[in-house]
C-alpha cells in the first residue's frame, strides 16, 4: 500500500496539489481508472479511483472512506534543537515512524540553536507518515523557551517527566511511566538542562527520570524516549 497526502480532502471527490499529482503521475506513472489511498492526516483513510490523470492538478472520486481510531495515549516531546539541523531531521523523521502525537522546540540557557525552519520539519514529518503509514500529521510547535513551554501546559492533565545526565537518578522512564496516559517529556541539549531549569520543572511536577545506562545525544535521548512509551502502550 503507498499512502498519499492531501490536506483537507473531504469526499466525493479529492484533489491533489501540484507536488503530490506530479508525484503520481510522472514518478509513479499512475493512470485514470488506477486505486490510490490518501490521508488528510486529520485519522481518515480514503480509498479513491483516479479520474483525471494530470500531473498539475490530479483528481480523485472518492469510494470508500474509514476513520482510523485514535491512540489512548498522548507523547508531546519537548526537546531543545541540535546544532546540526541533520541531526534533529533525523530524529524527526524515525519518531514519527515510531510514533509520537506532539513535538515542541524549546530554547535552554545551554541550548546550541535557538532557530530551525519549521516548514521543513512539517516536510519530513509528512513524508515519514506517509512511508509508515500514518493517518494523523503530529503537531509541531514553533521554538519557545522551557519556561513559556511549563507555563502553556500547567493546567493539563499528564504525566510530567524531565530526562537528564545524572548518576544518582534513581526512577528509570519505563518504570515510572504509566500506561495509556498523556505524556510531557523534556529533553535538553547537548550541555543538558542548567540546574536551575531542573529545579524549576521539579517545582512544575516535573518527575526526574534517567533514559538509560549511555550518555545519549539529544536526538537519540528524544528517540529513546518516544520508543520507551510506545513499547510501554504497546
Amino acid at each position: 500500500m503507498q499512502l498519499f497526502f492531501q490536506e483537507n480532502s473531504q469526499p466525493p471527490e479529492i484533489e491533489f496539489d501540484s507536488e503530490e499529482s506530479k508525484h503520481l503521475t510522472r514518478v509513479l506513472r499512475k493512470k485514470n481508472g488506477d486505486l490510490v489511498s490518501v490521508t488528510n492526516g486529520e485519522g481518515k483513510l480514503f480509498d479513491c479511483i483516479i479520474t483525471d490523470a494530470n500531473p498539475k492538478k490530479t483528481k480523485l472520486s472518492v469510494q470508500k472512506v474509514t476513520e482510523i481510531p485514535e491512540d489512548e495515549f498522548y507523547i508531546h516531546l519537548a526537546i531543545a534543537p541540535t546544532k546540526s539541523p541533520d541531526r534533529m531531521e533525523w530524529m524527526i523523521e524515525k519518531i514519527t515512524e515510531i510514533g509520537f502525537h506532539e513535538l515542541s522546540l524549546i530554547q535552554t540557557s545551554n541550548s546550541e540553536r535557538s532557530f530551525l525552519k519549521t516548514d521543513r520539519l512539517q516536510k519530513k514529518i509528512i513524508s515519514a507518515c506517509k512511508q509508515s503509514l500514518k493517518y494523523r500529521i503530529p503537531k509541531l510547535n514553533p521554538i519557545q523557551s522551557l519556561k513559556e513551554l511549563i507555563e502553556s501546559n500547567k493546567q493539563l492533565e499528564n504525566q510530567r517527566f524531565i530526562a537528564y545526565v545524572d548518576e544518582n537518578h534513581q526512577n528509570h522512564f519505563m518504570d515510572v511511566a504509566k500506561a495509556k496516559g498523556n505524556y510531557l517529556i523534556l529533553i535538553g541539549p547537548e550541555g543538558d538542562f542548567s540546574e536551575e531549569e531542573i529545579q524549576m520543572a521539579i517545582k512544575e511536577n516535573f518527575l526526574p527520570v534517567s533514559l538509560g545506562k549511555s550518555r545519549l545525544r539529544t536526538e537519540t535521548a528524544g528517540l529513546v524516549a518516544v520508543d520507551i512509551l510506545q513499547l510501554l502502550n504497546r
